[in-house]
């Protein structure tokens, strides 16, 4: 199941897709929240929505005509992982690491599919980082690894773009993983039953206007999905609606000689195998919003 959270005239909720309509959630099950999150953290949230993508009689909207939202608008943390793909570590000159390189980033950092990523006015070096996000729909601390997998919702695309030069001021990454409108997330929530276990084994590449910048698979992960979850929740109470960002591969602009990042005027594309690809254009701080190109438009 796919559903996506939607913004149509003036008004915005949570859709369920069957193939390219949106079923509008509020007309066919008007108990349920318009949030994902909230929807997840009910008993058989999840199931409830299965429903509505039965309901032939509701309310449809045309896909194309909707401007989408971040699949879940409000989550209460985003958590990320740096060095999580060996390629990526040594190109940037680091060691595989023996535990997770672990930061947050802010909601106000994160733009939907086909929002404008914003390169900031005090740098040049916005990069892009194709990753696997986790939703995380049962919560729950100090979940066994043997049963992790039972606590994710499902999956989307992440863009966790990076502005490199504030990203090293700093022994910690925060500040650069964490300018307005960087991080791109999306198309939609794609729910565990439709991809292997831990979203193992699916291709994950960029594109930079058309260009593959990285391809890879998420099955070179170093900490696989299960793992990062049980070692989170050592810490942290992970709650239904939650973000987990997996990582990136090899290929990154900053490691390229020469270096590559992206500038305004460029689309950037994320696709993994069986969720999607989630696709943004690039522009200044300050700039009206980009359209995008009509020849990238399909998903």
């Amino acid at each position: 199941m796919r559903v996506v959270s939607y913004r149509s005239l003036g008004s915005s909720g949570l859709g369920v897709l069957d193939g390219d309509q949106v079923i509008d959630v509020g007309a066919a099950a008007p108990r349920l929240p318009d949030d994902l999150g909230a929807v997840l953290a009910m008993p058989n949230g999840l199931a409830a929505l299965s429903e509505v993508q039965k309901a032939r009689s509701a309310r449809r909207l045309p896909l194309d005509a909707v401007e989408l939202d971040l699949p879940v608008t409000a989550p209460r943390k985003i958590v990320c992982l740096g060095l999580n793909y060996a390629d990526h570590a040594a190109e940037g000159g680091h060691a595989a690491p023996d535990y997770p390189a672990l930061f947050m980033r802010a909601l106000t950092s994160l733009a939907p599919h086909g929002a404008p990523l914003v390169r900031p006015r005090c740098s040049e070096k916005l990069d892009y980082e194709a990753e696997l996000l986790v939703v995380i729909g049962t919560g729950g601390r100090h979940i066994p690894k043997a049963r992790a997998l039972e606590h994710v919702a499902g999956y989307s695309c992440f863009n966790d773009g990076s502005v490199r030069d504030y990203q090293r001021k700093s022994t910690q990454w925060t500040i650069g993983k964490n300018f307005d409108a960087t991080g791109g997330v999306g198309p939609w929530f794609v729910s565990a039953d439709e991809l292997p276990p831990g979203a193992k084994g699916l291709r994950i590449r960029s594109r930079l206007n058309g260009t593959v910048m990285q391809d890879s698979n998420t099955k070179r992960m170093i900490f696989d999905v299960a793992t990062t979850i049980a070692t989170l929740s050592e810490a942290m109470t992970l709650e239904p609606g939650d973000l987990i960002a997996m990582g990136t591969p090899a290929g990154v602009g900053n490691a390229r000689k020469p270096p590559v990042y992206m500038e305004p005027g460029d689309v950037v594309e994320i696709e993994i195998e069986g969720i999607g690809v989630l696709r943004n254009p690039i522009v200044a701080e300050g700039a009206a919003r980009a359209a995008i190109p009509e020849a990238t438009k399909a998903v």
